[in-house]
């Protein structure tokens, strides 16, 4: 009997184990079983790996497994401090890129191929602008294949960063002519002359420098987010910055050498500008082959080049303004890159992190109901209810003033340009842009969503619209800004010198 109590006693331990598992098993399956009911039609959610779901749908589909596009997914947000702390460090980097490139600007405006080949003026907002319409656009689409899991395939990720790049050279080339037409077409109508060498300068300059700027920084901004990528940070809110950072600077400094290179040996080798013109188209398609053969950069090199033309010719304008401006104002030249470059480095954060949201909740021309196109600005900055980034856009604004700020005043410090900061000068100026920044991100809002109900991919269009949009509204408020400081008196011995 005593050898059998241990037995009988297990045996009935066993029996009440079993019974209480089924009965957690069976409140289990209940549970999330209501859960899963209440999912909508056609979708299903991995329910258990919800409390792994981390809060940001950018970095939701990170570790490949969750895939489902579900309101759960939606519902949750990446901590707006996250956010700011990822940004901060790329954006004073950026800033500090566009204040090296405003300093140049400042001593390069001196050079004789400015002074007497005006028309360069127009091709500098043009050809900056080429970051917004190609950098940041591949920052934005690589931003997205890295938070879809699509660059962890080895031979996928060769595949798209091969064909990207090849589509940005093909892109930059055609671009750039464009760009140098658009220049001499504008240099021409209050003359209604056109210098032949200055023109040939004028288009050698612009399509080596958007082939050569554009290689390096596509590199770049393939290097940023593989390394953003295995270090757990969403490319989202670094990639942009990072490429506007180095953009300015490089872009300016290779069409002021180039444009200077053509102006001294235009007259002994005149040949020099028609090869390199001849050159470079021929490589056009080259690269558009290349692009090709990926079938995510095939749709974008038959069906992207409307928004990159489109942001040419409005930067263009920009240019055309800054033209006529920096003939009156010298100082002008020192802040129209970082005014422009700060709110467009800010909406392309925010265009690129509302395209990534949009790519992972659903499909092209499918809005989710709780999103809302037509809404008005104090919603769209206020209401984050109605508004999914809300939140952001109001940190995106707050970074404005502290880092005209500190660029303004490192400028100061090194004693560039041609204006005395005074207060009402930071007052107006910073008027200017906070203006400027507060119209591109509703409209950022309005337009991506809108693009995305259309089925136009936003990584592909809105960021070059946006930061066109930005140069044209940047440039066109800092010479109102600098009409309006000569108007109220402020004409220190710096301005209009």
């Amino acid at each position: 009997m005593k050898m059998k109590l241990p037995g009988a006693f297990m045996s009935a331990l066993d029996s009440a184990m079993e019974k209480i598992t089924s009965n957690l098993n069976l409140k289990y399956r209940k549970k999330h079983s209501s859960k899963a009911d209440k999912m909508p039609d056609g979708e299903e959610g991995d329910i258990d790996e919800e409390n792994e779901l981390v809060s940001d749908t950018c970095i939701l589909l990170n570790s490949g497994e969750v895939t489902s596009k579900t309101d759960s997914s939606i519902d949750q947000k990446e901590p707006l401090w996250v956010t700011a702390i990822q940004m901060f460090i790329p954006f004073l980097l950026a800033g500090f890129g566009m204040v090296a490139a405003s300093l140049l600007l400042d001593k390069v405006q001196h050079w004789p191929v400015y002074k007497n080949v005006s028309e360069v003026y127009i091709l500098v907002p043009a050809l900056l602008g080429l970051k917004g319409n190609l950098e940041m656009t591949l920052a934005s689409r690589l931003s997205t294949h890295a938070n879809l899991g699509h660059l962890d395939i080895y031979k996928q990720k060769i595949s798209l960063i091969v064909g990207n790049l090849a589509l940005i050279l093909c892109q930059a080339i055609v671009v750039g002519f464009l760009a140098s037409v658009a220049a001499i077409i504008f240099g021409w109508v209050p003359t209604g002359e056109i210098n032949l060498k200055h023109a040939l300068l004028l288009c050698a300059s612009s399509i080596v420098t958007a082939f050569g700027a554009s290689f390096i920084l596509g590199l770049v901004m393939v290097g940023v987010i593989l390394v953003s990528r295995y270090l757990n940070i969403n490319p989202d809110n670094v990639a942009t910055p990072i490429a506007a950072s180095l953009g300015d600077l490089t872009t300016l400094a290779c069409l002021s050498w180039l444009a200077s290179i053509f102006y001294h040996t235009m007259d002994l080798h005149p040949y020099l500008t028609s090869s390199s013109i001849a050159l470079g188209l021929l490589l056009v398609p080259v690269w558009g082959w290349i692009a090709s053969r990926n079938e995510h950069t095939r749709k974008v090199l038959f069906s992207g080049w409307s928004p990159v033309i489109t942001a040419m010719i409005i930067s263009s304008i920009g240019g055309l303004i800054l033209d006529f401006t920096v003939s009156q104002f010298k100082g002008v030249a020192v802040f129209q890159l970082v005014i422009n470059g700060v709110g467009g480095n800010l909406v392309a954060v925010q265009a690129s992190r509302i395209s990534t949201e949009l790519h992972s909740i659903s499909q092209p021309g499918q809005l989710h109901q709780n999103m809302q196109i037509c809404i008005n600005p104090c919603t769209a900055f206020c209401n984050k209810k109605k508004s999914r980034h809300a939140g952001t856009a109001q940190m995106l604004m707050l970074m404005v003033v502290p880092g005209h700020l500190i660029f303004s005043y490192t400028i100061s410090y090194l004693q560039a340009g041609h204006t005395s900061f005074t207060l009402i000068f930071m007052v107006v100026y910073l008027s200017a842009a906070l203006l400027q920044v507060f119209l591109l991100l509703y409209i950022a809002q309005i337009m991506t969503l809108n693009m995305w109900k259309l089925g136009i991919d936003p990584d592909n269009s809105a960021i070059p619209y946006l930061t066109a949009i930005g140069d044209l509204l940047g440039t066109l408020l800092l010479a109102l800004a600098f009409h309006l400081l000569y108007f109220i008196g402020d004409r220190d011995s710096d301005v209009g010198d």
